[in-house]
């Protein structure tokens, strides 16, 4: 098969003129019907300004003000006033308080350990002691906090320390 140039290929003869389009004749239908709809809307204005009432023209031009109602307002039943004077007697008991609590956060070998735990107990703004204890396994060092007069204070304190990751804290009897 024979390989064809298209790239030096002349066009072919472009002389070739379309006819153009016909014309399309005027619309003279949509004329009419859109002369016969203004004219109508025309008229029907002119029907309405020289039919209509002249006692309503007045009224809509000049409204006058009606007098307002006053509405009286309900009484409230009586009851209404009975529940807002009523006194309600609540027996108050009085929680028997065990003792004074105190908060132990931490239990370590060296007083080093105590002290860096001691001091982010600090920055959570809580004043801690470390006690040293002897025992038959030999020295502890203990964080503590307290004592609480409450153990809702000992439980606001722990949730505070909580808050900056220092878990594992417990809530005992101070004796």
């Amino acid at each position: 098969m024979a390989q064809h140039d298209y790239i030096n290929k002349k066009p072919a003869n472009r002389n070739n003129k379309k006819q153009a389009p016909a014309k399309k004749p005027f619309p003279i239908l949509l004329v009419l019907i859109a002369l016969i709809l203004v004219g109508g809307f025309g008229y029907g204005l002119w029907f309405i300004k020289h039919n209509a009432d002249p006692e309503l023209v007045e009224q809509q031009a000049n409204p006058t003000k009606k007098e307002e109602e006053v509405i009286p307002l309900p009484e409230p039943p009586e009851f209404i006033q009975e529940i807002k004077d009523h006194e309600v007697q609540v027996e108050v008991k009085e929680i028997e308080q065990k003792g004074p609590y105190v908060m132990q956060c931490g239990s370590f070998r060296t007083m080093d350990q105590a002290q860096a735990l001691k001091a982010k107990i600090a920055f959570a703004g809580l004043v801690a002691e470390v006690k040293r204890t002897e025992g038959s396994n030999g020295t502890w060092y203990k964080v503590r906090l307290g004592p609480y007069e409450t153990k809702r204070m000992a439980e606001s304190d722990k949730n505070k320390l909580k808050r900056i990751k220092i878990m594992g804290c417990g809530i005992w009897l101070w004796t």
